[in-house]
């Protein structure tokens, strides 16, 4: 008797993904493009602060607490912003935080003293704390696990992206108009993208243009129970742990570079509105190829055969070694210097964020997603809080930038080192739905 024959032509999974469709990768390009708002309406502040500290009459310390207002208010909205997200789902919870953010931004405008300006951070702050929750649970809806990494790192760059944007555009209003113009055009554009989300966007299950090939390619993976988690509950497992201190060490110096590089290039290297442009461009240029480079570079492992864990743990080892040399921008002469080490710190770290982010998925099922990215967000802006007030001070108290810079080079070698401590193979959390 023979075998029976096994059909050579059973596509693999690349092959399925090709002929599936591209429905999620329009859902990728919105998140994209609100990652791109975000990070224009938060960047317009750091690039006017030169300017604004003359006109509006604050000290280095009373900066680092204006900037400390936007990150405690978004560490504050992370508290809520995942749960609500969990609860009302993604097309109505991210429509919900970016119109609240996009007046926030553009009420910039009405601001005339420190405190003004303390008060829209706190509201900007407030409603940009919905972005990532958001995006990184519509990426685990709308992608297999084999995506995702890659996905995250497309919709992540739209971070560099928006800081390419800002001091591209900004300035111009500034100098066309005023600041206040400035302030409120860019806010309001996010409005326009809430016109385009809230008729394309749907869960694959309901979403009429999907084919059925490319939803049973998203829906690949195991299959996973609707569940509700607590907080409490999250909180008892070391991964989430791995994740809000990996989180809350690093992204304090991405809030570093967003608000203190402009100064940072006005103080030591005598940059202006109208100097400033290139310089930063250059840094987030550098920073978008290390997003997408980082999720690919983990992703590209796994279809190797490696594990999750060697896989993302190998490109963050990597992001680390390269964030090392930043901590000489303070101390060389050259500015143009101190613009390519800033620069490829700022790539590397995108490439290590990518990777944290992916880790969620990795240890946690979909329906949990949101409150545990909620949880490392609260954590990554504390470290921001406590990285700007750190950041005012020294500057003032020491007239340098070395102390920051020193801390921006050694600290993701020591976040990684907490994250293989407390998460050492990236094992799938086991969650039981509440009552």
């Amino acid at each position: 008797m023979s075998a029976t024959p096994v059909p050579v032509s059973a596509p693999v999974p690349e092959a399925i993904a090709l002929k599936a469709g591209h429905v999620r990768w329009v859902v990728c390009a919105l998140l994209f493009f609100a990652t791109t708002i975000n990070y224009v309406d938060r960047s317009v502040m750091g690039l006017l602060a030169p300017m604004l500290r003359n006109e509006i009459g604050w000290s280095d310390s009373g900066y680092g607490m204006i900037s400390a207002s936007f990150t405690l208010a978004y560490a504050i909205g992370f508290l809520f912003s995942g749960w609500f997200i969990d609860r009302v789902g993604t097309r109505a919870g991210y429509a919900i935080f970016l119109i609240v953010w996009s007046l926030a931004a553009a009420g910039h405008a009405l601001a005339a003293t420190a405190f003004g300006f303390g008060l829209a951070r706190f509201a900007l702050g407030l409603g940009e704390s919905g972005n990532f929750p958001a995006a990184i649970k519509t990426v685990a809806e709308w992608f297999p696990r084999r995506e995702r990494a890659f996905a995250t790192g497309i919709f992540n760059a739209g971070s560099n992206v928006g800081a390419i944007v800002a001091p591209l555009v900004v300035p111009w209003l500034t100098i066309t108009w005023s600041w206040r113009v400035a302030f409120a055009a860019t806010g309001l554009v996010g409005l326009v993208w809430v016109f385009f989300w809230w008729p394309l966007y749907r869960k694959p299950a309901e979403h009429p243009t999907l084919t059925p090939a490319e939803r049973a390619y998203i829906e690949s993976d195991p299959p996973e129970p609707p569940i509700a988690i607590a907080w409490s509950k999250l909180l008892q497992h070391r991964q989430t742990w791995a994740f809000a201190v990996g989180k809350f060490l690093t992204d304090a110096i991405w809030w570093f570079y967003l608000f203190w590089f402009p100064l940072f290039m006005a103080d030591t290297f005598k940059f202006d509105l109208k100097s400033i442009g290139l310089p930063l461009v250059t840094v987030y240029l550098l920073a978008d190829v290390g997003s997408v480079g980082g999720g690919w570079l983990s992703s590209h492992l796994l279809k190797r055969g490696w594990t999750p864990n060697a896989a993302r743990k190998t490109a963050m080892l990597v992001c680390a070694i390269l964030i090392l040399p930043v901590a000489m921008a303070p101390r060389v002469d050259s500015a143009w210097l101190a613009v390519w080490l800033v620069g490829i710190a700022a790539a590397a770290h995108q490439g290590f964020s990518a990777n944290i982010f992916t880790i969620t998925s990795d240890m946690f099922p979909k329906p949990a997603v949101g409150s545990v990215v909620g949880i490392g967000g609260f954590a990554g802006a504390m470290g921001g809080f406590i990285m700007n007030l750190g950041a005012g001070w020294f500057r003032e108290n020491q007239g340098s930038y070395v102390t920051m810079f020193t801390i921006a080079g050694v600290v993701y070698l020591v976040a990684l080192a907490a994250i293989h401590t407390l998460a050492p193979r990236l094992e799938p959390v086991r969650l039981r739905a509440e009552a």
